[in-house]
């Protein structure tokens, strides 16, 4: 596991762990927490709608729940209809794909240097114990409702590692890889540099330019709209947007 892949092996995974697996020719990665005992928690819509769009491609592209098998697995039984924090043995998880280790705390070189997103982030984990329990805890409580760009599996994963929650409503929340599809989409059109240049070269150097850019300052370990929430709290404060709490709990 390294700079090009963050692929890792089964028996290497820890309690605590914050895995993906990539989904549909690598569009997209369905993100969760390892618990041990071969269990993963993990934040997901029933198939079809994932953004809710009402089309098909709802469930062509983004649809993460596992698979509806005709035997379902004797473990987890058929899970496809479920949605919420759902509990699944790892062969459900990763639903045919690899498995992958995201990375926390890791340096802004390397972060830059990891042109996909929601691989890794600056910020720091908290110790395993804690996030086993916050995940378990929302398992039991839920984690709100689904949004695809402000509250999806990654930021389900990322707030049980971290405990950090995004208390603006303007911007997208902690998963990298909703940021990357933004920053991507708007990497060129969104930046006056463009003007600057009609040279192919040029513009591809613009628009990796304000690429990297965007996901940095996005990213959670950097970000100045967050503030560090128990999941306790954050149960009991399931519509939590003020933003004037402390950004450390007390």
């Amino acid at each position: 596991m390294g700079l090009l892949s963050n692929k890792i092996k089964r028996e290497e995974l820890k309690p605590g762990d914050h895995i993906y697996s990539w989904r549909n020719a690598y569009i997209y990665a369905h993100h969760g927490i390892y618990i041990g005992e071969d269990r993963i928690i993990h934040f997901t819509r029933k198939a079809g709608q994932e953004v809710g769009t009402g089309t098909i491609l709802d469930r062509i592209i983004f649809s993460s729940s596992p698979s509806s098998l005709d035997t379902p697995c004797p473990r987890c039984g058929d899970q496809s209809m479920l949605d919420g924090v759902i509990s699944s043995c790892i062969d459900c998880f990763l639903s045919g794909g690899d498995l992958y280790l995201f990375q926390y705390a890791v340096s802004p070189a390397f972060f830059l240097a990891k042109a996909r997103g929601g691989t890794c982030t600056l910020a720091t984990s908290d110790p395993p114990a804690d996030v086993v329990h916050c995940a378990s805890y929302l398992l039991h409580n839920g984690f709100g409702v689904y949004h695809i760009f402000k509250n999806n599996c990654e930021d389900f994963a990322i707030y049980c590692k971290t405990g950090l929650l995004v208390i603006t409503n303007i911007s997208v929340g902690r998963s990298g890889q909703a940021a990357s599809f933004l920053a991507a989409a708007t990497a060129v059109m969104a930046s006056p540099l463009r003007f600057m240049t009609t040279s192919f070269v040029g513009l591809t150097a613009v628009g990796c330019g304000m690429y990297c850019i965007s996901r940095f300052v996005s990213d959670i370990g950097i970000r100045r709209d967050v503030v560090k929430l128990s999941v306790e709290r954050l149960v009991d404060r399931p519509g939590f947007d003020e933003p004037d709490v402390t950004r450390e709990e007390s």
